[in-house]
């Protein structure tokens, strides 16, 4: 299996990052309310929920966020094409994969279906070679192409004229 790990932008990666801050620091809060407070209220029923339901949803926040991080990945396995974004993860089968287009603009890749779906591959230029080599590996009727500037402007003449 050849995996290909995702692209997260600079400022995807700050989001993360400080939404992992988040998660931390309401566990924080948390524990001090529970250490200088206690349960004083007059329902303890609701302070030792209220606290246990603040640990819990760091704890999934963290959770979530790190395996963000951690498995968000393409992966080439045989006939089967994977996508994994954390704990999200899907199956295509690559023998209905028609198309992938390369895009230059914006360095992405897409993946079309014969469904009439499609997939954009985000992944470190660099590595589009590599992706776009196992994919055709897999399945040599992919029909591949490269969408450029010069060939946006070639498409937008012939259109026109």
């Amino acid at each position: 299996m050849q995996i290909f790990k995702y692209f997260f932008s600079r400022p995807i990666i700050i989001l993360i990052y400080a939404g992992l801050a988040l998660p931390i620091a309401a566990a924080g809060v948390n524990t001090y309310l529970i250490i200088a407070h206690g349960l004083n209220s007059a329902n303890i029923a609701y302070d030792i929920l209220q606290y246990v339901l603040t640990y819990l949803v760091s704890a999934i926040g963290l959770v979530l966020l790190i395996s963000l991080l951690i498995s968000s990945y393409y992966a080439i396995d045989g006939k089967k094409f994977i996508t994994s974004f954390g704990i999200i993860k899907s199956k295509y089968d690559i023998d209905k994969i028609q198309t992938l287009v390369l895009d230059r603009n914006t360095n992405k890749l897409t993946v079309y279906f014969d469904e009439n779906t499609f997939i954009v591959v985000v992944l470190k230029p660099d590595w589009n070679e590599k992706f776009t080599d196992a994919l055709l590996a897999a399945n040599n009727k992919i029909e591949f192409t490269i969408q450029s500037k010069d060939t946006d402007k070639h498409n937008d003449k012939g259109q026109n004229g």
